[in-house]
């Protein structure tokens, strides 16, 4: 097994200040999420009987909750590149729970996540509402995903998945899957859809771990979380939006999948090591 992934990160010390920080950082961000649910569930009525399948409100809400919530714990984006404005799909190298914040932030998409994700305490209910997509990474059940992620490119919704299939230490991008790629060679979509990868990089704050917000392998997610919170200064989060690509320049998804792992682990600090 990788050592990144059997080596232990050792936790900060936490002092009063730390604690305060936790508490109020803490309470603001869950009054945020809960009350953007709400509003996003109210407009959500609204939308679906007007629009169907077709979500041109909600995602705004989940933007602006996902901005507020970086500004709450202090994490400075720094953004390079624009979102493509082409239907298909982004992709991005998985370093941590904060991904979905600040790639939220930074656009309006719709995530891919694994099946697991729907029970998560919390965070499965915030998943569900923001309208993502879940996936069972199952051989067997391939098909299946094709057809579901097909359907909602068929509605207008700009998905975005992390091809690595799980999240790493942050310092590294892991080798990507190209299963989920199969969706756009099929149906014509390869005619239609568009390709966007996508860079995150995360400095930890000043003197800390340089795996500070990684989130990967067993770690439990409340104390990273506090962890998160604490710091008096937090780091900052590079995201870089590479030129897209059109589908049907590749030859098969495995080539796509090649495409895209190149051109973000080539532009990953990782990759001056």
């Amino acid at each position: 097994m990788s050592d990144w992934l059997t080596s232990e990160m050792a936790r900060p010390r936490i002092g009063p200040g730390g604690w305060l920080r936790v508490v109020w950082r803490g309470a603001a961000l869950a009054l945020l999420c809960y009350g953007g649910l709400l509003v996003l569930l109210a407009l959500r009525l609204v939308e679906g009987t007007l629009f169907g399948p077709s979500r041109p409100w909600t995602p705004w809400v989940t933007q602006g909750v996902c901005r507020a919530a970086l500004r709450i714990i202090g994490l400075e984006v720094r953004q390079s590149g624009a979102p493509m404005q082409h239907p298909g799909a982004m992709v991005a190298n998985h370093g941590s729970w904060l991904d979905i914040f600040v790639l939220n932030a930074c656009t309006r998409v719709c995530f891919v996540a694994k099946s697991e994700v729907r029970g998560w305490a919390g965070i499965g209910w915030l998943a569900r509402a923001t309208g993502t997509v879940f996936i069972t990474r199952k051989g067997t059940e391939a098909k299946a995903q094709q057809h579901i992620l097909q359907d909602r490119l068929r509605a207008g919704h700009r998905l975005l998945f992390f091809p690595e299939g799980t999240s790493s230490d942050s310092l590294r991008v892991l080798p990507f899957k190209s299963t989920l790629f199969a969706a756009f060679f099929s149906h014509g979509l390869e005619r239609i859809v568009h390709i966007q990868p996508v860079t995150v990089a995360y400095l930890a704050p000043e003197g800390a771990d340089p795996r500070f917000y990684g989130w990967w392998g067993k770690m439990a997610f409340a104390p990273h979380l506090i962890d998160i919170l604490s710091p008096a200064r937090q780091g900052q989060v590079a995201v870089i939006f590479h030129p897209e690509v059109p589908a049907d320049a590749f030859a098969n998804r495995k080539d796509l999948a090649s495409h895209c792992e190149r051109v973000i682990a080539t532009s990953h600090p990782s990759s001056l090591r």
